[in-house]
């Protein structure tokens, strides 16, 4: 065998080995998975059909399959991502705090709907009688999540500022366990008075799935930030920028992005970073429940 013989079986052997190398890169590509949660701050099926649209864009713009897992709780999100079981969540502000902290700082948020950046919580009752948070005193009254910012945290932090201590003066505190669950623990007389996000109630007053002539808003919080979409820490930079560019290029003058924000409530996506949620932690350590 002459030498160009030898060269031309290596030519070939080197092409072979870069086609075995191209389609196993390209099967290892369509086997990627982004794996997607959120805080389950509403109903899981609401969860999954809000997500649908804007999970197939992703898919769009990362070329992954994308996956989206709901969870029973806000504990579930925070553990799934520091241990590295999801790579992308929707987190509210107390719930990235948490993250933050069970990741040793390593848990990067990447985006925030323009409305986050000043996010209010209503306080709601079918009672006539309360007019204010004063007239809370020796009533019943629900949360959300223990760990819903919205729905739990800042409005305790509120309601301490404005002189009260939930545990103290109202008659009985329950957790509903969700934002549109309050609702209904309002109006069906579980509770005299509740707290949700401001964003959910004007979704439920907007599909008329509460009556407003029985409940009703009587208080508003101060603005503070709150929800963001969480990439864990180790996850691929390059994937990080296309993820974040994703949600900062989704445009309300495009049908297809419409939709998705609709969905979201969102106008648009706007950057975000750690330090936005600083005053969140410093509330949390206030409501003893951060050490």
């Amino acid at each position: 065998m002459n030498f160009s013989t030898l060269r031309r079986l290596a030519l070939k052997g080197a092409l072979a080995c870069a086609a075995v190398a191209t389609i196993a890169a390209s099967a290892q590509a369509q086997d990627a998975v982004l794996r997607v949660s959120a805080i389950p701050d509403e109903a899981p099926t609401e969860l999954q059909r809000k997500f649908a649209p804007l999970g197939k864009y992703l898919e769009a713009q990362t070329g992954m399959k994308v996956q989206f897992t709901p969870v029973s709780d806000y504990a579930a999100v925070v553990e799934s991502l520091a241990t590295k079981k999801i790579d992308l969540a929707w987190l509210g502000g107390f719930t990235f705090v948490q993250a933050k902290i069970r990741t040793n700082g390593t848990a990067i948020p990447i985006a925030q709907r323009e409305e986050d950046a000043k996010f209010t919580s209503k306080f709601i009752t079918a009672d006539p009688a309360i007019k204010s948070l004063a007239d809370l005193k020796g009533k019943t009254f629900a949360f959300g999540a223990p760990s819903s910012t919205s729905g739990s945290l800042m409005p305790r932090f509120f309601l301490q500022q404005a002189g009260l201590n939930p545990e103290k003066d109202f008659k009985n505190v329950a957790f509903s366990g969700a934002h549109d669950a309050t609702v209904a623990f309002v109006a069906a007389g579980k509770a005299e008075a509740g707290v949700l996000n401001a964003s959910v109630w004007d979704k439920m007053v907007e599909a008329k799935k509460v009556d407003t002539d029985k409940v009703r808003v009587f208080a508003t919080t101060p603005p503070f930030f709150d929800y963001n979409w969480t990439v864990r820490g180790d996850l691929d930079p390059a994937l990080v920028k296309k993820l974040t560019d994703a949600f900062l290029k989704l445009d309300p003058a495009n049908p297809e992005h419409k939709e998705i924000l609709a969905l979201q409530r969102a106008a648009k996506f706007i950057p975000t970073k750690k330090e936005n949620y600083d005053g969140i932690e410093k509330a949390a350590h206030a409501a003893g429940l951060l050490k």
